[in-house]
Order: C-alpha cells, then sequence, then structure tokens
C-alpha cells in the first residue's frame, strides 16, 4: 500500500487550482470588438459592434461618461428584457449579442462608452468605446448660400428700382420740354 505524503497533497492542490482556474477560464467572459474608437458626423448613427460570450445569459448594461457628464444608457438580457433610459430610449437599440446602435447623433453624444457584461454568478468584464461626433460641414455652405441668394435678389430689386426711377425721370423731363415750348400754331408776322 502507498502512503499518503504531504507532497502528494501539494501536488493535488495544485492540480486542482489549475483546474479549477482552467475551468475558470473556460466560463470566464470573452468580449470582443472590431473597433473601438468611432467617428461619425451630427445626424448619423452608430453602432457598437460587439461579440459577448459567456455561460449563462449575461446582463449587458451601457454607460456614456465625457468630461461633465456619467449616465446609464441601458441593461438588458438577450431575448430576457430590455431597459433603456428615457433620454435615449427614442434613440438607443439594443442587441442580443450585446451590440448597442445609437440614432441621430448629437455633438453632446461625443464621449466614452462603457459596457460591462455580467455573468448571473456574478463575475463581470468591461470594454469602452471613444465616440468622436463631427459638426457638418455643410451646414456652413448652405448658409452662405442661402446669405448669397438673398443678397442677390436685394441687388436684383434694386437694379429694377434704378431703371424705373430713370424712366420716370425721362418721362418727366420729357413733359417739362414739351410744356415749355411755345405752340406752334399762332405765329406772328412781324413788319420788316
Amino acid at each position: 500500500m502507498r502512503r499518503f505524503r504531504l507532497r502528494d497533497v501539494q501536488d493535488v492542490a495544485v492540480c486542482l487550482s489549475i483546474t479549477l482556474y482552467i475551468c475558470d477560464l473556460a466560463g470566464a467572459i470573452s468580449i470582443q470588438s472590431a473597433q473601438r474608437s468611432l467617428t461619425r458626423s451630427v445626424q448619423e448613427d452608430v453602432f457598437f459592434s460587439l461579440d459577448v460570450s459567456c455561460v449563462g445569459i449575461p446582463t449587458i448594461q451601457w454607460n456614456f461618461m465625457s468630461g461633465a457628464v456619467s449616465r446609464t444608457i441601458g441593461t438588458w438580457q438577450p431575448g430576457v428584457y430590455s431597459n433603456i433610459t428615457l433620454d435615449y430610449s427614442s434613440r438607443v437599440r439594443p442587441y442580443d449579442n450585446g451590440s448597442m446602435g445609437l440614432s441621430d447623433l448629437r455633438l453632446q453624444d461625443a464621449g466614452y462608452y462603457v459596457v460591462t457584461v455580467t455573468e448571473t454568478e456574478g463575475s463581470s468584464k468591461d470594454t469602452g468605446f471613444v465616440l468622436k461626433v463631427n459638426e457638418v460641414l455643410y451646414e456652413d455652405l448652405q448658409y452662405l448660400s442661402v446669405s448669397a441668394l438673398a443678397l442677390a435678389c436685394v441687388a436684383a430689386l434694386l437694379m429694377l428700382l434704378m431703371w424705373l426711377l430713370d424712366k420716370a425721370y425721362r418721362r418727366i423731363v420729357a413733359w417739362r420740354s414739351r410744356r415749355q415750348m411755345p405752340e406752334n400754331n399762332a405765329t406772328e408776322l412781324q413788319p420788316l
């Protein structure tokens, strides 16, 4: 018969801890994303693409952070429930794989988006996205073109007014010159 030694107990403990670690890794949360830094323009849509895998049904929570503001966007479980805050209710679309779509971007939407995935056991993992929102440059061109059109209309009206005033002036001058001329039918003869 074999004797039970302390060294064997230590070997079993090391083997057991390695086995538990490997099992924990097998059930660990995995969050993968193709792109973490996104740039969009005002009024466009953005899609935060994620692929979440874990044991059981994960709870997915999205938060927004910027220099002055930190707020929760929403929390959902795939296929079970969805709880989107009022600020984002009309603009957010949650997806079962953890991804999120945000429509009709505003300048205030620029910042850091954090997704937290929590397993039913309580373990969680975070990842983040940086969103930069640019102003649409063609709005300045629209303002400029509308201003140029308004100025062209004002210039056309002023030119029309000047033409009408010139016509009126010429008629008045012609009328005055006709009025000052003597009539031709009363000719007087004078002695020689």
